[in-house]
């Protein structure tokens, strides 16, 4: 898959005919905030209104959507989803930006200020918002990605759709499927709330300050969750400890969890589930069917 990249230089920062936040201005706004961007909170700003259109397109958005999206910074995507999005709710846990926000959109989308909400939050202790979202669209700081996305899905089960830019090996992780090498505990987590896709990949050279590395798209639809009389945490738990030493079996791997080797075959076995197989192979049904095994064996 190539890098969804674009020169900022040549590209003419505009979403239907609209103006969009190009690199002088993103540097404008840095400098009368006096805004330096940290790894800290992961503050990597878009500079490229290409990338927020093709964001933008990726993400799919239904003109009736209310649009959550997480770390807004200057607000480069904050206008281009406010252009094809009926509302959005922007959660943003720097006081400076969070507070700039409003200002920015109605100096670059006069009289579009009613159709933003600002929540000045961190994101993963956010439960409730001004409005219910319908769906998800972030540029996720790096180090809290895979918490934040969980951490929405569960709390929102509003959220029906969404595309979130990730560092790039960790949207292969979120997207990965049973047997996969990059196949792990963020992959099966995430597959509880719904099904995730690999949407593209962005270069380096459309962020302001440039990473090291590419980002990705992942994508995502929610569906129901396994059918299973087992509580979402008893499954995360069993997939926490079948993925704690991923060269063991899952009879050695979870023996702590069901409290011997002995019993994680037993239930194993009710589940239907191979005790020598390896975590890397099940998919979310199976560690469902061997958490509510797990009941009838300890």
């Amino acid at each position: 898959m190539e890098p969804v990249t674009d020169d900022p230089a040549t590209q003419p920062p505009t979403s239907g005919g609209r103006p969009l936040l190009g690199a002088a201005d993103i540097r404008r706004l840095a400098a009368e905030l006096d805004v330096r961007p940290t790894k800290t909170l992961g503050q990597n700003f878009v500079i490229d209104g290409n990338t927020i259109r093709r964001i933008v397109a990726a993400a799919k958005l239904d003109p009736q959507d209310t649009v959550l999206e997480v770390g807004p910074g200057l607000g480069s995507l904050t206008l281009g989803l406010l252009d094809v999005a009926r509302h959005v709710v922007a959660v943003e846990i720097d006081p400076v930006l969070a507070g700039r926000l409003p200002r920015t959109i109605e100096e670059f989308r006069p009289g579009h200020g009613g159709r933003l909400d600002v929540v000045l939050s961190d994101a993963l202790k956010v439960t409730s918002l001004p409005a219910e979202p319908t769906a998800l669209v972030a540029n996720l700081p790096y180090n809290v990605a895979v918490p934040v996305v969980l951490h929405l899905l569960e709390n929102f089960p509003s959220l029906r759709t969404g595309l979130v830019m990730v560092q790039d090996e960790v949207a292969d992780r979120l997207a990965a499927g049973p047997g996969s090498k990059t196949y792990g505990v963020p992959s099966v987590k995430a597959a509880w709330y719904g099904q995730l896709r690999k949407a593209g990949v962005i270069g380096m050279n459309v962020f302001w300050p440039a990473p090291k590395i590419h980002s990705g798209l992942v994508g995502f639809e929610r569906r129901e969750p396994p059918a299973t009389t087992a509580k979402r945490e008893d499954v995360f738990a069993v997939v926490d400890a079948a993925f704690a030493q991923r060269r063991k079996t899952l009879r050695a791997a979870l023996a702590g969890w069901a409290g011997g080797a002995a019993r994680a075959e037993e239930a194993l076995r009710a589940a239907g589930i191979d005790p020598q197989a390896r975590g890397e192979k099940l998919a979310i049904e199976d560690f469902a069917r061997i958490a509510e095994a797990g009941r009838g064996a300890a």
